[in-house]
């Protein structure tokens, strides 16, 4: 089981005790990293402790997560997305990669954007039983082997076919997430390669939101991780460097997706987001 899976990106505030959390993350294996990215896991025991609002800027990804018994598959999100953590909780979930979710929903991935759904309304009730048997396994990181097994069995039992527009845009998106050069859509274009309107097209289809509001979304990624830093960097220089025209619509468009300008978040979120603990 290899847990090289990076460090998580999109958590907007630090957990303010890593004493009360552990989080998990593993790369699926070999056969199954066409379609999904990571398994992850989240563990809290906040008995006697205040509750905490785990804020995050979701990825251009769907995700399906198994939680007490409610388990549901959604698509990205446009703005934020907040859960109130308190008491003893677990969730366990699965990550698949930006247009990986495609081939098993056979639909446009845009029908999930903003939404949540029951999986068994999308895969079927084995999607159900898949669920109780996550369930039933203790939430321990001891279990976390025995989860990621049932759940591969369970998504190599219906591995789809690779499809070379789900590549194709696999490799848009992650050209975006690492070349800090791509600031707009015009980027992506190459000579002999699909034009903008396809480009387009195969975003709705296979990720569920348009090329641009991924390169927003990663852009903003960065925006957050480089104003935790001490001190924060310019916030002209900084919307300068992530592609903005001008500081201000840089501004507009971080307080429209996190909540607050850039500089009121520097203040309440100082120090970077802990990398996820290996799992053996």
């Amino acid at each position: 089981m290899e847990s090289n899976a990076g460090s998580p990106r999109g958590l907007l505030y630090p957990r303010p005790d890593p004493r009360h959390f552990e989080h998990m993350r593993v790369l699926a294996s070999e056969d199954l990293r066409p379609w999904v990215e990571h398994f992850w896991a989240v563990r809290w025991d906040l008995r006697e402790q205040p509750p905490f609002l785990q804020q995050n800027l979701p990825h251009p990804a769907v995700h399906w997560a198994f939680q007490d018994g409610t388990s549901r598959i959604g698509g990205p999100h446009s703005g934020r997305f907040s859960i109130l953590l308190q008491g003893l909780g677990g969730v366990f979930g699965i990550k698949f990669r930006p247009g990986g979710f495609f081939p098993f929903l056979k639909t446009p991935v845009s029908v999930l954007t903003g939404r949540t759904v029951a999986p068994a309304q999308l895969l079927g009730p084995e999607a159900r039983e898949l669920e109780v048997a996550i369930l039933a396994t203790n939430v321990t990181l001891d279990a976390d082997r025995e989860r990621i097994a049932l759940a591969e069995a369970f998504l190599r039992a219906r591995r789809p076919a690779e499809d070379p527009n789900m590549e194709r845009v696999w490799g848009l998106v992650t050209r975006i997430q690492q070349d800090r050069t791509v600031t707009k859509v015009e980027d992506l274009l190459l000579s002999g390669g699909p034009g903008l309107r396809t480009l387009q097209r195969l975003f709705n289809r296979y990720v569920g939101v348009s090329p641009k509001w991924v390169i927003q979304r990663y852009r903003l990624h960065e925006a957050a991780e480089r104003l935790r830093e001490t001190p924060p960097p310019d916030l002209a220089g900084l919307a300068l460097e992530l592609g903005y025209f001008d500081q201000a619509h840089f501004i507009r468009d971080f307080r429209r997706v996190v909540g607050c300008p850039p500089a009121e978040y520097a203040r309440r979120a100082p120090g970077p987001v802990p990398p996820a603990p290996r799992t053996p």
